[in-house]
């Protein structure tokens, strides 16, 4: 006989879980590394000589868990273009750093009104294996969208905290792979870092969760690429799994 799923035996000792949101919680990875692409490519094709956007390999490797403006900055710099950073209110564009991050948010957000965002159904069901354990959880984001994603897709509730780009911008919390958004998280539920769990996609993010001494730093291999969870372990991960929803049991013989 089955009974209710069980937690694996990497969480029982920890009393939180932090999640990052976009490719975790939600399926919003691949529309925002969409909209990137149609933020760049009009750069690099005036650039001349460069090749368009990937928008795994270099969405990965570059912007995936940044703020957009650190992710414009980093993927630009990589193809050898150093645009000027610009003004806060830039017009979206290619002229400016911040011009280009503004088309990217203006993108996605069209993206986003028009189509809406799924969450990953393992997660959910791992979110709510901890609630019913009263494991308090936190989704963290640099995108000022998280809060307005996750009341979208029905899961606030499932969270005791948020911290999104918005609540980064007004504390001046650094982006990963700093692990200020993380520990801040962490604050906010009232455990240290030592007795919780991070779970993230970006290599950053998994950067971050180790820099900040959490207990267990959980990387999702979403791509599944040749060298994707080698990657994710070298940048920090103690565990890699394909989906969140693997850190459950079937809960048999309970």
């Amino acid at each position: 006989m089955t009974g209710a799923p069980a937690l694996a035996a990497c969480l029982h000792s920890l009393r939180a879980v932090v999640f990052d949101t976009d490719g975790v919680i939600t399926d919003s990875a691949r529309v925002h590394a969409a909209a990137w692409k149609g933020a760049f490519d009009p750069v690099l094709a005036a650039a001349g000589g460069q090749r368009p956007f990937d928008p795994v390999d270099d969405y990965l490797r570059h912007v995936d868990g940044r703020s957009r403006q650190d992710g414009a900055a980093a993927f630009l710099h990589s193809r050898g273009l150093d645009l000027p950073l610009g003004d806060p209110d830039d017009a979206p564009g290619t002229e400016t750093v911040r011009a280009v991050a503004a088309r990217k948010d203006e993108l996605f957000t069209a993206s986003l009104r028009a189509h809406g965002i799924a969450t990953w159904p393992g997660t959910v069901r791992l979110l709510r294996a901890l609630r019913s354990r009263r494991v308090p959880c936190a989704a963290v984001s640099a995108s000022r969208h998280a809060t307005e994603l996750l009341t979208a897709a029905e899961v606030l509730p499932l969270f005791r905290a948020v911290v999104d780009g918005n609540e980064a911008r007004r504390l001046r919390l650094p982006g990963k792979p700093d692990p200020a958004l993380f520990v801040e998280a962490a604050r906010r539920l009232g455990v240290p870092a030592r007795d919780a769990a991070v779970v993230e996609d970006a290599l950053a993010g998994v950067e971050a969760g180790r820099r900040g001494g959490f207990g267990l730093v959980v990387g999702v291999d979403r791509t599944a690429g040749p060298d994707s969870a080698a990657a994710l372990r070298r940048h920090g991960a103690d565990v890699v799994v394909t989906d969140p929803g693997e850190l459950l049991t079937s809960g048999e013989g309970r």
